[in-house]
């Protein structure tokens, strides 16, 4: 193969996502393409749209032309309407439309994946018209594809996956952005540590520290005395920090210890992402 050693990982965590993906749909009757899941407005193939729209435009496919409705509550910012359009226009196609199409974009995708010869630090068109880099695109959807099987596996009663290629590059996506909810959102004090325990099919032990000058950083080391600590399972760390669940709908789930006001701050400011 000619794809790059450093972003194998990323593409082996996509096709185990995506094979799963096309599992879970494709024996679904019609009704089962409308079910609600954790993502606020979006069903089943609201989902699977906006996974074949990513791999579309992985693909370099034009963005549809396409004028959203005014009614869509859940769409309130940029990202969102951008996000949003590969799903509108596929809100009315059928079940057989949605399986075929997904189907015919994995083998696009595949046979891509095959020829890519480009270097990790290829720069290439993100969301908005942004850059970064070729590892930076294929390791955020490879996690973004990952969650969006979650979310499916959540509304359709099927749970699995959870230790995964697509959940351990999930892990350090999540993990890297605790520090700024910690040091940064939660403003937790100068000079302390916050720790998370975390279980289940991932596991793992990370302490934030806060520097004097208030910057965060991730450790590994375990800290004594920490200004608060958290014990939860891997799929309720999942759900919280990809904005699907409330701390208080989980709250029997999470054990917070330490300073009331930072524990609710931290929890309160615990998404990431949407």
């Amino acid at each position: 193969m000619s794809l790059h050693p450093t972003l194998q990982p990323y593409a082996d965590a996509w096709t185990h996502s995506i094979e799963a993906i096309s599992e879970l749909v494709l024996p679904l009757v019609e009704a089962d393409w409308n079910r609600r899941t954790p993502c606020p407005g979006w069903s089943v193939r609201d989902i699977v749209s906006h996974v074949i729209g990513l791999d579309c435009e992985m693909y370099g496919d034009p963005r549809p032309i396409h004028t959203l409705p005014r009614d869509l509550y859940h769409v309130t910012n940029d990202i969102q309407r951008y996000m949003e359009m590969q799903v509108d226009v596929r809100r009315h196609h059928t079940a057989p439309e949605m399986t075929s199409e997904l189907e015919y974009t994995v083998i696009r995708r595949n046979r891509q994946l095959r020829n890519e010869s480009r270097q990790p630090t290829t720069m290439v068109r993100g969301p908005l018209g942004t850059e970064l880099t070729l590892e930076e695109s294929m390791r955020k959807h490879a996690f973004n594809v990952w969650a969006h099987e979650q979310d499916l596996r959540a509304a359709l009663g099927r749970p699995g996956n959870l230790d995964s290629p697509g959940a351990h590059i999930a892990r350090d996506a999540l993990l890297a952005e605790l520090p700024a909810v910690v040091a940064e959102k939660a403003d937790a004090p100068r000079s302390s540590a916050v720790v998370f325990d975390v279980h289940g099919p991932i596991e793992f032990l990370r302490t934030i520290r806060v520097d004097i000058q208030g910057r965060g950083t991730l450790e590994t080391a375990p800290a004594l005395g920490p200004a608060a600590a958290f014990t939860l399972d891997w799929e309720t760390f999942v759900r919280l920090a990809c904005g699907r669940v409330t701390a208080a709908a989980v709250a029997d789930r999470v054990k917070a210890e330490g300073d009331p006001e930072l524990t609710a701050a931290i929890l309160r400011n615990f998404a990431v992402t949407r």
